[in-house]
């Protein structure tokens, strides 16, 4: 034994010293996290075989062990750190043999390989990395940030701290677009630190927005942090949580919790929003209130106007806030009233299964003891209740096919209750409503003529569909009775678009935030995954990038153009048509819709390839692909070299051994308070990503196996991340930002800087630690 320490203990030290030496020699972090666990393993392996590293395990066949065994102390707590007393006996840390560890992980690896990298359930959503990634570098390197930066300073920069702020809201922007933190605090640095200093700001304030800014993209969703630790944490959760059903005597997760173990990457994307906000919130908060205290240190400066149009308060308060609330409270309250919901009638042919109790309680009398401790004496009574009316009643009724007359009555009821409006075109209403009356805001000298022939088209429509239009109408004739009304509001819209695009604001803002508010809204909204939402980001990237290229070059945009408006056509044929024609006989109207959503395929394609030409011929489209490549690659190897390491510590009972000194303490609470300091003081040194597939894997199954919330645990870890990688001296936002700061600019000013914004950071980890609805808020309103 070395200085006393467990064999166990040594070998920890040993992956420890391993894994930061080949970090810290400058190899390329990729290959150095696998090499450290190929020659910790060696090292180890060769002092096992000398007899120099022995493990004090508990003496299973002891007389006290099995009298705490017989006491009612369930074997897997039993450890020799609740219990040092229990009696020991030596043993080598690799019980049969350094030579059976090594095959066993060749096994697991090829496995765990296949499994997590190549062809396991995970993978898919491992691919919205890569799009995210091409998302994120295409904005970046097609100047659209730069545009978004300088409109920003000329709508904030009048204000006291203007130009923090436009930083703090442009670098929300980029996170929501990009994910990377390198990135986003680079692009950031090298875009606004200069202009800053010229207008006088402090070193301080601006070196440290800007650093913060750049963090953002660790929380706001679509993170890649979140893809790659929600992807994890879902394992995770699901095993821990089935594991602690089984040690609770219950037969699985869903008998225990009365609720699938399930956690999904979409799920804390809705868990991150309003955390996300509201840090970026308190950023700009302390931006303007460091200006008000020390305005010579961040004045105001008139960047200059953005629109030539002289708004009064009156006009922008009607059309930008009240005509908005007005139109979307009255979405709501006519939702309320059943005037607008769902016109579906279609059925189930067979009939609905019967209501079951809200636990089960055909348990054994341990789990009977857990699931009372659990879930309160009072949910347990309801559920005998429950149980005991629904077997009076017969049991649970069983789904039976329905015959035809059930299934026209069916029809005829939900036909009969069903809204006069329809959810989606009440939607397609508002926001071609919302279109219209904003610009009428934005140009209040124009002629406004178009505009309300525009909005009486709108009204138009919702008449139709009121009096002609029933949930049994099929989607052909819809088109046709509709067809009037949306071409008058389209043509209001079309004039409407031309007063917008003179706003240079809405010009620049309302492109890069519709296409987030795709990604998100598709996500959040429970619509698809993050991966088709990553393609769709990924394309609309590319092709926003080439629009503003045609731009600059004074070409015509309208390939790309009518290319969007073909994407919107597919998804709108798409939603309303059953395009299945390969099934059944279909009819001529679905034939019909198919041929013109497959044409707008064809377009939207040729459009995505347009595209791809434009930013070739401009040297745009060769290094976005090199560098998504390069990211993407080092997120794949480090994934296979952090399960090598992993692997390796398993192998000598370093994970267990972890795991057993965390399970040591009764309180949950200071688990997992411990798990964070550690990892904060970890980002110091790690990057996300060493810290998600080297140190998640070890703690998670203790973290995500008590009573916390698996969203909350989640995105604790990720705002915990983020202020690491924020504080001096080691954070990594400060290193990329030192790297393009100007020679004026010292670390000093930088540490400085950011050292109010790690007390932010730290303010917001209280929230959400006190306040815990702020991350459950969200998911808990959107079905998933």
């Amino acid at each position: 034994m070395f200085f006393g320490l467990d064999g166990v203990e040594v070998g920890l030290i040993i992956v420890a010293l391993c894994l930061f030496g080949g970090i810290l020699s400058g190899f390329p972090v990729a290959f150095a996290i696998g090499g450290a666990g190929v020659i910790s393993f060696v090292i180890i392996a060769m002092l096992d075989g000398a007899g120099l590293l022995i493990h004090q395990a508990i003496d299973k066949g002891s007389v006290m062990y099995s009298d705490l065994v017989n006491s009612g102390v369930k074997p897997e707590a039993i450890s020799i750190f609740r219990y040092p007393d229990l009696p020991r006996m030596e043993e080598a840390v690799f019980p049969r043999g350094w030579e059976f560890a090594l095959d066993r992980n060749v096994s697991f690896i090829v496995n765990r390989m296949n499994e997590r990298v190549l062809a396991g359930q995970s993978i898919e959503t491992l691919l919205a990395v890569l799009m995210f990634v091409l998302m994120g570098i295409t904005l970046e390197r097609s100047k659209i940030a730069n545009d978004l930066l300088t409109t920003m300073a000329k709508v904030f920069g009048p204000l006291p701290g203007g130009l923090a702020v436009s930083v703090v809201v442009v670098g929300a922007f980029l996170a929501a677009s990009t994910g990377i933190v390198g990135a986003t605090v680079v692009t950031m640095g090298l875009l606004s630190l200069p202009t800053m200093l010229r207008n006088n700001y402090s070193p301080e304030i601006a070196t440290g927005v800007i650093a913060a800014s750049g963090t953002l993209g660790q929380i706001i969703p679509p993170s890649i942090v979140i893809v790659l630790l929600g992807t994890l944490a879902g394992d995770l959760y699901s095993s821990a949580q089935e594991a602690r059903a089984i040690e609770a005597g219950c037969t699985d997760a869903l008998t225990y919790l009365g609720q699938p173990a399930v956690l999904s990457v979409g799920t804390l994307f809705q868990a991150a929003l309003l955390p996300g906000i509201l840090l970026a919130l308190l950023y700009a908060l302390y931006a303007f209130g460091y200006a008000l205290v020390n305005p010579s240190k961040a004045p105001a400066v008139e960047m200059g106007s953005g629109n030539g149009e002289v708004i009064t308060r009156s006009e922008g308060f009607t059309w930008f806030l009240g005509v908005p609330i007005a139109l979307i409270a009255g979405l709501m309250l006519m939702s309320n009233l059943n005037i607008v919901g769902s016109q579906s009638i279609q059925v189930d042919s067979y009939s609905d299964i019967g209501q079951s109790a809200s636990l089960r309680t055909n348990v054994g009398e341990d789990c009977q003891v857990s699931m009372i401790e659990l879930h309160g004496q009072e949910a347990w009574d309801s559920a005998i209740t429950q149980s005991a009316e629904i077997e009076a009643a017969g049991g649970v009724a069983e789904s039976v096919k329905l015959t035809e007359e059930e299934l026209a009555t069916a029809i005829a009821a939900k036909e009969a209750a069903a809204a006069p409006i329809g959810t989606g075109i009440a939607i397609l209403a508002v926001i071609l409503a919302l279109v219209l009356t904003t610009a009428r805001g934005v140009r209040p000298s124009a002629d406004h003529r178009p505009i309300y022939i525009g909005l009486i088209g709108v009204v138009l429509g919702l008449l139709v569909d009121i009096l002609f239009i029933s949930p049994s109408t099929s989607p052909g004739v819809t088109v046709v009775l509709m067809l009037i009304p949306w071409v008058i509001a389209i043509y209001g819209c079309t004039h409407a678009a031309l007063m917008l695009a003179k706003n240079e604001l809405l010009r620049v803002v309302f492109p890069p935030l519709i296409l987030i508010v795709a990604v998100l809204g598709s996500i959040l909204g429970g619509i698809t995954n993050p991966t088709p939402a990553a393609a769709l980001g990924a394309g609309g990237a590319i092709m926003l990038a080439a629009y503003r290229r045609l731009r600059d070059e004074d070409k015509s945009g309208k390939v790309v153009i009518f290319s969007t408006f073909a994407v919107i056509l597919m998804i709108l044929i798409g939603v309303n048509f059953d395009l299945r024609v390969n099934q059944g006989s279909p009819s001529f109207e679905t034939w019909v819709a198919f041929g013109f959503a497959y044409t707008a395929w064809l377009y939207a394609f040729f459009g995505l390839l347009f595209s791809c030409y434009v930013l070739y011929r401009a040297g745009i489209l060769p290094p976005v692909v090199r560098e998504t490549a390069k990211v993407t690659s080092m997120v794949f190897t480090i994934l296979i070299g952090s399960q090598v390491l992993n692997l390796v510590v398993i192998s000598f009972g370093g994970e267990h051994y972890i795991q057993q000194f965390l399970r040591s303490f009764d309180n949950e609470l200071t688990v997992f308070l411990i798990v964070m300091l550690v990892l904060f003081v970890l980002g110091f040194v790690l990057d996300f990503l060493e810290i998600i597939y080297i140190v998640i894997p070890i703690v998670g199954p203790v973290i995500y196996g008590g009573t916390f919330d698996p969203k909350w645990v989640t995105i604790m870890i990720a705002v915990n991340l983020q202020t690491s990688f924020l504080t001096p001296p080691f954070g990594f936002a400060l290193f990329y930002l030192r790297g393009v700061a100007p020679k004026e600019v010292t670390t000093g000013h930088i540490y400085r800087g950011v050292a109010p914004f790690v007390l932010i950071q730290v303010a917001g980890l209280g929230l959400l630690w006190m306040f815990p609805a702020i991350v459950t808020i969200v998911p808990d309103l959107i079905p998933n």
